[in-house]
């Protein structure tokens, strides 16, 4: 494997959930971005890997970009659950 992450791997539900994870984590403390509640913070960058993986895959159209919406949903709160279960947090 040549690369970290592939755009194709990142169109996964598996890659896009990782990706969402790890950026999330490094932005949600600079500046302004901490003023937002980290689920708004991690559901806009699932949304945008999304959108982006269909992008450049050649796949994006508004039917595509209409279930990156709710697919970013379901990769938000996951990759929410996945930090806490890594971090032993339980609510």
């Amino acid at each position: 494997m040549e690369e970290f992450f592939t755009w194709s791997a990142l169109g996964t539900y598996a890659g896009a959930t990782l990706a969402v994870t790890l950026i999330t984590q490094l932005v949600k403390g600079i500046g302004w971005i901490e003023r937002i509640p980290t689920r708004i913070t991690s559901y806009v960058v699932a949304l945008i890997v999304l959108i982006a993986a269909a992008a450049v895959a050649g796949e994006l159209t508004w039917s595509s970009a209409g279930l990156a919406v709710i697919n970013a949903v379901v990769v938000s709160l996951a990759a929410n659950g996945a930090f806490d279960a890594v971090n032993g947090v339980t609510r």
